[in-house]
């Protein structure tokens, strides 16, 4: 079985790298366009193929004992100037946050272990711990692995005998700033929140639902999808290298928009006034908008304001208008 995997592991390998190197010479003569995404195209690839091998068998095919472990606690967090800041930092698992009124946080944890023996279990339960740190205005949350496992880069982890899934539900203040970080999150979710954000994820999508503030939303291999109640107030940037980018936005949007595509088409629901890099195709149906771009383009919707990037390598932009 062990020869099975690892052949199936090479193989995908080698054809993550040979996707890679097809998008790397593709996007030469596009380099402006794809900058932004080009460090992590390699690696989301190779997250994606290490993805596909362990969630096919939920690292059951070769680790049978498990574990199942339940962390509940509760935090006070009151803002300071006016601020509060969340945070959490994850490896492998989902994210949900969803937002309510007062100072409250109520943190729920579910952790799953993995392992090969009753032996790499207890050394599971030992390596990988949750840390937390509370200072004034802010709240920490960190899946610790051992040294050589760092945020992004877990392929220098070299103990295959366990696995460990941690998956996160909180309850915060609606106006927290969040920071939200996970590996390969599967689902990471957003809800009624209206503080700035940092979302990212490597090998999932990501969905915000009913948010009033600004910030940046990146993932690797996923679509992103956000609805916003109110729209935003400052820049932002949405950017995915593998899956659509849905934006929702409320009605009477006023912003500029930068969009960098390589394999997908660009649509809106709102009449974009003007291309400040280069005029795209553009069509009209109805009181539909259609335009095709496969480089650098944007424009004005309304009279302009905050600057929202929009980035995607292989999928759809959506610029959509919210319907209550």
């Amino acid at each position: 079985m062990l020869k099975i995997a690892s052949f199936v592991l090479q193989t995908g390998m080698v054809l993550s790298l040979a996707c890679a190197f097809v998008v790397r010479a593709r996007k030469q003569t596009l380099a402006q366009a794809s900058q932004a995404v080009r460090p992590t195209v390699e690696a989301g690839l190779q997250a994606a193929a290490m993805h596909w091998i362990d969630d096919g068998w939920r690292w059951d095919w070769d680790m049978p004992v498990h574990k199942d472990e339940s962390i509940h606690k509760e935090f006070s967090v009151p803002a300071v100037g006016g601020h509060r800041s969340i945070e959490v930092d994850n490896v492998f698992g989902s994210i949900e946050v969803s937002g309510a009124s007062g100072d409250g946080v109520r943190l729920d944890v579910d952790k799953t272990f993995h392992a090969q023996s009753n032996q790499a279990l207890e050394r599971a339960e030992k390596d990988v711990a949750l840390d937390i740190e509370q200072e004034s205005g802010r709240l920490k949350m960190a899946v610790q692995y051992p040294s050589g496992c760092a945020w992004g880069d877990c392929r220098s982890f070299d103990d295959h005998t366990y696995a460990v899934e941690t998956s996160f539900q909180l309850q915060v203040p609606r106006d927290s700033d969040l920071t939200l970080r996970t590996v390969d999150g599967r689902d990471l979710r957003v809800r009624d929140v209206n503080g700035t954000f940092s979302i990212s994820n490597v090998n999932g999508g990501i969905t915000m639902e009913d948010i009033a503030g600004s910030g940046s939303v990146r993932t690797v291999n996923g679509p992103i999808r956000v609805t916003f109640r109110e729209n935003p107030r400052a820049d932002s940037q949405f950017a995915s290298v593998n899956g659509g980018v849905d934006l929702y936005f409320a009605k009477n949007l006023s912003a500029d928009f930068r969009f960098r595509t390589f394999s997908g088409n660009v649509y809106s629901d709102f009449p974009v006034l003007a291309a400040p890099v280069d005029m795209p195709e553009e069509q009209r149906h109805g009181t539909k908008y259609y335009f095709r771009t496969n480089a650098a383009g944007g424009g004005r919707v309304g009279a302009g304001g905050p600057l929202i990037r929009v980035e995607n390598l292989n999928g759809d932009i959506r610029i959509l208008e919210k319907h209550d």
